[in-house]
């Protein structure tokens, strides 16, 4: 269960990160260059942990699943792999064009684009935690490995 433990608690992680941010990137708090650059920060560690969490669910959560027996939970791992491609795809491209100058300047598109994105990741969290975690303690398959 512990893969199944560190999978929830990085979702609570990104989730965390979201609700902070959210509150750092009001253009009265962007306008303070410490506080853009503190939001500059976040938002790139933001990047890391989410490509962490994809990468951890590629090596630690599908890889059981495909070799299940259970065309439904082979399915399902199939279907978070396909994906998670445009979200990986949808981050690289914001982090190109917003995040890897350290420009500050934060205009009303980067910020409607940085909604855009927190939106895609809380999506994918969600339906993580509403159809693959009930699938994956249902099943069983973690029921006893260790990360």
């Amino acid at each position: 269960m512990e893969i199944l433990d560190s999978f929830k608690s990085r979702h609570d992680e990104l989730l965390l990160m979201i609700g902070e941010l959210r509150v750092m990137l009001k253009p009265e708090q962007l306008q303070v260059r410490p506080n853009a650059k503190t939001a500059h920060e976040h938002l790139c560690s933001l990047g890391e942990k989410l490509k962490r969490h994809l990468t951890e669910e590629d090596r630690g959560v599908y890889p059981p699943l495909l070799t299940q027996d259970n065309p439904k939970l082979k399915s399902l791992a199939w279907g978070f792999i396909s994906g998670e491609k445009p979200l990986r795809k949808q981050f690289e491209a914001y982090y190109q064009k917003w995040l890897k100058d350290c420009d500050f300047n934060f205009t009303e598109l980067f910020l409607e684009e940085t909604l855009e994105l927190f939106a895609a990741i809380e999506s994918r969290i969600d339906r993580e935690q509403s159809v693959l975690l009930p699938k994956l303690e249902e099943s069983g398959v973690f029921s006893g490995a260790v990360s």
